[in-house]
């Protein structure tokens, strides 16, 4: 990696020092051309490796857009697909030292794994004396013990590569990064973590949260039952009724609203591998009602009231259309200031409604095609997240947004995750009365 940086750093410095007598328009055209390629580079280095290093690239292209340049984080998210398992005698070794050969005798379990990321790997498994079925979720060895060290060279290599602008903001959201990093492979608390939210949703039948088995947990495994279920884009999932479809829409969004304005815990990895759909009807599957089946609780966050109270006021206030109100909050949140001029902190106001498009009471600005013959919202036909982005990117908000603190980024994230999780299921429904439920809870109705 000291290598890879090195050279990229290098050929970065010739870069600019021969791009410096070319005209303006050349220079900036050379040096997007220029930054693809190191980025390209780097990637290519990362993916020879495995455990953290990839994981951090993972994390950085979600959460780096604040940071690094655009061609860099979209190199990162290429990264996803270069995740290949470890052979299975090297996992044996993991679950004997993790379980104990007695322990791991009263299992069965299958060599081939379900499920392969940068930290570890799934494989399916039988309880030999009751035929319970479950899944173990093996930490690869030595990952936690490399996530500081990984996570310092992938920096660095960054800055040798002069693809990051160095600065405190910088080095916070890497304190963050980091920290985020040791809560996903301390396989304890995550175990902690799935068993406070099956019993939050116990009585919820629209989902499922696997029981976890302490008996065959440690730091570096955790086993919990095996829930089935298909996948969020599966043929299955397209094929059910609109309105059954648009039922597990509604409830991903109340999920996350209960999340938001009840329990200050959000999941916040948008990964669809994360979520499953059991349909109800199928051979085997005796429920009423189709179900979310909600895997890996390793990137909750939890929020300090001092941070949802101003995100909290933020929605209300773009609800409501009211925009000073949404602007205060933006300034409490300390990535605005009110001597910003008139017109751009308006316009960061009129991009923050936009986001709630879906969930307001007025329709006036829904597109045309966003609307069915009953005036519900059409999720996926609005193409909401990218005409945010594109209105945001041709206002004035650019040359003065700060970076936004961790906690919004990561709540935004999640925010475009639910979004998308309902456009892949082709929804069709209005969120207002979700979203005002929540909003004027045990209040009485501020518009009468």
């Amino acid at each position: 990696m000291t290598r890879a940086g090195l050279f990229a750093g290098t050929r970065m410095a010739s870069h600019m020092a021969t791009n410096w007598f070319s005209s303006k328009e050349n220079r900036e055209r050379r040096h997007r051309a220029m930054l693809s390629r190191q980025a390209e580079f780097l990637v290519e280095e990362l993916g020879k490796l495995k455990g953290s290093v990839v994981k951090i690239g993972q994390v950085m292209a979600l959460y780096g857009e604040h940071f690094l340049p655009e061609e860099v984080t979209e190199a990162l998210h290429t990264l996803e697909d270069q995740t290949t398992s470890l052979e299975w005698n090297a996992i044996r070794v993991v679950l004997e030292r993790e379980l104990g050969t007695a322990r791991l005798a009263e299992l069965e379990v299958d060599p081939e794994p379900i499920g392969a990321a940068s930290l570890g790997q799934v494989h399916r498994a039988r309880r030999l004396s009751d035929g319970l079925e479950l899944v173990l979720k093996v930490q690869y060895p030595g990952v936690a013990d490399a996530i500081d060290s990984d996570l310092n060279a992938v920096a660095q290599l960054l800055r040798v590569a002069r693809l990051v602008s160095i600065g405190p903001e910088f080095e916070d959201w890497l304190e963050e990064v980091r920290q985020m990093m040791h809560r996903e492979v301390d396989y304890r608390l995550e175990a902690e973590t799935t068993e406070r939210f099956r019993q939050m949703l116990l009585g919820d039948e629209r989902f499922v949260v696997p029981r976890v088995l302490p008996e065959y947990s440690t730091s570096h495994l955790m086993a919990s039952t095996y829930e089935p279920g298909h996948s969020v884009s599966s043929l299955a999932v397209r094929e059910l009724p609109l309105e059954r479809r648009s039922e597990l829409g509604k409830a991903a969004l109340e999920l996350f609203l209960e999340e938001l304005f009840v329990w200050g815990e959000i999941q916040t990895d948008p990964n669809f591998g994360n979520y499953r759909i059991r349909i109800a009807g199928e051979p085997g599957c005796d429920i009423e009602k189709d179900q979310i089946v909600l895997l890996d609780f390793g990137a909750v966050q939890s929020y300090p009231e001092s941070f949802l109270e101003p995100v909290k006021r933020m929605i209300a206030a773009s609800y409501e259309g009211n925009r000073e109100g949404l602007i205060d909050g933006g300034v409490d949140l300390g990535f605005m200031s009110r001597d910003w001029p008139e017109d751009v902190l308006h316009t960061f106001a009129d991009v923050c409604m936009s986001v709630l498009e879906p969930l307001k009471s007025d329709r006036s600005q829904w597109p045309e095609n966003a609307v069915n013959r009953q005036g519900q919202y059409r999720w996926k036909q609005s193409d909401l997240p990218s005409r945010v982005a594109r209105q945001a990117a041709r206002s004035a908000i650019s040359r003065y947004f700060r970076i936004p603190p961790k906690e919004f980024v990561f709540l935004n994230r999640k925010l475009i995750g639910v979004y998308t999780f309902i456009s892949v299921l082709c929804s069709e429904f209005n969120g207002e009365a979700l979203l005002r439920a929540y909003l004027y809870r045990g209040d009485r109705n501020p518009q009468g």
